[in-house]
C-alpha cells in the first residue's frame, strides 16, 4: 500500500513540476497559491494548523484564525509550484536586506551558519545569495519519505547541482562537518521537531529542537545569523540577515534567544509559517 501511494505521489508531483516548469514563475506561483487557498482549508489538516494557531497566537479572533490558515495554504501552493522557479525567483524576484551581516563575518574568515524557518519560500534564500554575492551555501534538508519527490525536489533545490545539499542523517552529519572545516557556510532550518534534541520553549510550550546549529558554531567558530524570508506580492521575497546571535550562555540560552526570533517573525505575518508542523507535543512523531 505505501508504495502505490509513493507511485501515486510521485504521477502527481511529476505532472505538477512538469506543468508549472512550463510556466512563467509568476504564473507558476499563482496557480499553485490559486490550488492552495482553495483545496487546503476543506482538508482535515487545516485542523491541526487552527489548534497550533490558537495555541500559539491566542490574541487572534476566528477572523484572523480563517485569514492566517487560507493564506498559510496559499503561501504552500505557491512554494510548490515555484521549485521549477528557484534560480529565476533567486536572480530576479529576491531583495537582500543585511548582506554585510554576512560580508562582515567572512571578511574575518569565519564560516557563517545561517538559520531561519519555514517562512514563506525559505528555497529562494540559497539561490538569491549565489546570484547576488556568489556564496554557495550547503544547505541541510529533511528528505521527504518517497524517494522520487526527494530526487525531484533536491535536483530543483540544489539549481541542478550548483549548490550542495546536505541530508539530515549521519551521512549527512559527516558532510556537514567536513562543509564547516573547510571553512564554508551552511544554512538550516530550526522549526521542526526533533525527537532527540532538547526540549525549549516556543510560543511559550516545550516543543523538541536540534541542538546542532549551536554545537556546530560553537565548535568550528561560526557566525550564527538569524535569516527571514518575507513573500510581498506573488513570488517577490525579501530576505533578511538579522544581526549575529551570541553564543553566551549555554545551549538552551542560545536556543531560546533563536526561538524568540522566529517567534516574533511569525506574529508578525502568521499566514508565512507552516502551521501544519508537528511541533509540539511528546506523542507526535517527527515531521517528514
Amino acid at each position: 500500500m505505501k508504495q502505490f501511494r509513493y507511485i501515486l505521489e510521485s504521477l502527481v508531483l511529476l505532472a505538477f513540476y512538469g506543468l508549472c516548469d512550463i510556466l512563467p514563475a509568476a504564473a507558476a506561483s499563482g496557480m499553485g497559491g490559486w490550488i492552495g487557498r482553495h483545496i487546503g482549508p476543506r482538508l482535515a489538516a487545516s485542523r491541526k494548523a487552527r489548534k497550533n494557531l490558537q495555541d500559539s497566537l491566542p490574541q487572534l479572533d476566528d477572523a484572523a484564525q480563517d485569514q492566517a490558515i487560507r493564506a498559510m495554504w496559499d503561501n504552500l501552493g505557491r512554494v510548490i509550484a515555484e521549485y521549477p522557479h528557484l534560480e529565476t525567483i533567486g536572480r530576479h524576484h529576491v531583495e537582500l536586506q543585511g548582506v554585510e551581516v554576512i560580508r562582515h563575518a567572512l571578511s574575518q574568515s569565519q564560516p557563517v551558519i545561517l538559520f531561519g524557518a519555514h517562512l514563506a519560500n525559505w528555497e529562494v534564500m540559497a539561490p538569491a545569495l549565489l546570484d547576488k554575492t556568489g556564496l554557495k551555501l550547503g544547505l541541510v534538508y529533511r528528505a521527504p519519505n518517497n524517494p522520487v519527490s526527494d530526487r525531484l525536489l533536491d535536483y530543483a533545490r540544489s539549481l541542478h547541482g550548483k549548490l550542495e545539499t546536505i541530508p539530515k542523517s549521519r551521512a549527512g552529519t559527516r558532510r556537514l562537518v567536513q562543509t564547516l572545516k573547510e571553512g564554508n557556510s551552511i544554512g538550516i532550518l530550526i522549526d521542526q521537531k526533533y525527537n532527540e534534541g532538547v526540549s525549549v520553549a516556543f510560543f511559550g510550550r516545550p516543543a523538541m529542537t536540534s541542538p546542532a546549529f549551536v554545537q556546530l558554531a560553537r565548535k568550528y567558530d561560526a557566525c550564527l545569523i538569524p535569516f527571514r524570508c518575507r513573500r510581498n506580492n506573488g513570488c517577490d521575497f525579501t530576505v533578511t540577515f538579522e544581526s549575529p546571535l551570541s553564543l553566551d550562555g549555554d545551549e538552551i540560552d542560545v536556543i531560546a534567544r533563536a526561538h524568540a526570533r522566529l517567534e516574533d517573525w511569525i506574529a508578525q505575518k502568521p499566514g508565512d509559517w507552516m502551521w501544519l508542523h508537528r511541533r509540539w507535543g511528546k506523542n507526535e512523531i517527527q515531521e517528514a
